[in-house]
């Protein structure tokens, strides 16, 4: 619609007056209408008249009509109120949470068991706002930000990404598991390269919680080999349920297994591994209404440790 008033000479106040005397069906209760001066406005349509080469009001000795030009005219004026009404309503309803999309991403240790939670209690206040969560690991949801196709990003490691910023959520702590009736659960004295000689379920290179214990044991000159690489935590934990080997895993993930008896805490006497669970976003990217009241929920129902 703009352009075809810029290529015919009229601009938005032009259509508005000519609007405003359409409905009110005379120039001076239209100039009434709209608290503008009657000779203003028959300039405006005079201008307006003269731009589309044709008339569009009929002068009567009382008042005026639309001439056939002006009932198409006057049409399009009625829609394009509606629709800048019901444009104007549609952010009004965005600004207020009423209506929107938010695009989130979430490693896999995060969308299980942390994020739920937040999610069922942003849907109850705020109804109307889609959420799409797309789960992956950190490497690909930080991908996801950099490309524009998610606007908030939740991960349990940062890869270099100088384009994001990045701010602690949550303090979370790794702990090497057993099945319950492995020895090393019973002993307190077990070390970090005891552990590594063990076979060892890992999560896939890219996952955050492989960087966070490969970092850990590089600290201690000391090299993870797995046995098995796996893409999901809910997968380790099955593998080492099933006796194949020992993880190290989300202390987040085993807590129904813990109270159950089916696992065990392998307590390293030398290593202890906390890792921050970070909010990532687009910098310079601005934050949508939608966006800002997830982060603020966030914050107040996920604290740090």
């Amino acid at each position: 619609m703009d352009h075809m008033l810029d290529g015919y000479g009229m601009n938005r106040n032009h259509l508005a007056l000519f609007h405003a005397v359409a409905q009110a069906g005379g120039i001076s209760a239209g100039a009434a209408a709209v608290r503008v001066s009657q000779p203003a406005v028959s300039k405006q349509i005079a201008e307006l008249e003269g731009a589309l080469g044709v008339k569009l009001l009929e002068r009567l000795p009382r008042g005026c009509r639309l001439t056939e030009a002006g009932e198409i005219l006057a049409d399009y004026a009625r829609r394009w109120r509606a629709l800048e009404a019901d444009a104007a309503q549609a952010i009004e309803e965005y600004r207020g949470l009423k209506r929107g999309r938010l695009n989130l991403g979430a490693s896999l240790t995060i969308a299980g068991y942390l994020l739920p939670r937040v999610l069922a209690e942003f849907h109850r206040r705020y109804p109307e706002i889609e959420l799409r969560v797309q789960t992956a690991n950190t490497r690909q949801v930080q991908a996801a930000l950099l490309d524009g196709t998610l606007e908030l990003g939740l991960t349990e490691g940062v890869h270099a990404a100088p384009e994001l910023e990045s701010e602690v959520f949550f303090e979370d702590e790794l702990v090497a598991i057993a099945p319950a009736k492995h020895p090393f659960v019973k002993r307190a004295d077990v070390t970090a390269r005891e552990f590594c000689r063990e076979p060892l379920i890992l999560r896939e290179p890219g996952s955050g919680t492989r960087a966070a214990i490969e970092q850990a044991f590089a600290r201690k000159k000391l090299k993870v080999e797995p046995l098995l690489s796996l893409a999901s935590p809910e997968a380790v934990k099955g593998a080492v349920l099933s006796g194949m080997g020992l993880a190290i895993v989300s202390r987040l993930i085993i807590e129904q297994e813990l109270a159950s008896g089916a696992l065990g805490i392998v307590p390293l006497k030398d290593l202890a591994i906390r890792r921050p669970l970070r909010r990532q976003r687009l910098r310079g990217r601005s934050e949508s209404p939608a966006a800002a009241k997830f982060r603020e929920l966030l914050s107040a129902l996920a604290k740090p440790a």
